[in-house]
């Protein structure tokens, strides 16, 4: 059997944990930041979870992960 392919853009996105969890990165911090309060900036800092709806699609894009 050939190799199953990882999605690319799943691969710079994503990063499976040791517990099996996806972690993710925060949308909307990318640019027109000033309209944003800096309370809603501050909240979107850091890495977070992949939703438990999401994680069975993000896991069929990185097979081997």
């Amino acid at each position: 059997m050939p190799k199953m392919k990882t999605k690319s853009g799943a691969k710079k996105r994503f990063r499976v944990r040791g517990g099996g969890s996806i972690k993710r990165s925060q949308a909307f911090k990318r640019h027109i930041l000033t309209k944003k309060s800096t309370k809603n900036k501050r909240h979107l800092r850091g890495i977070t979870n992949v939703d438990k709806t999401n994680a069975g699609s993000v896991k069929a894009m990185l097979p081997y992960a």
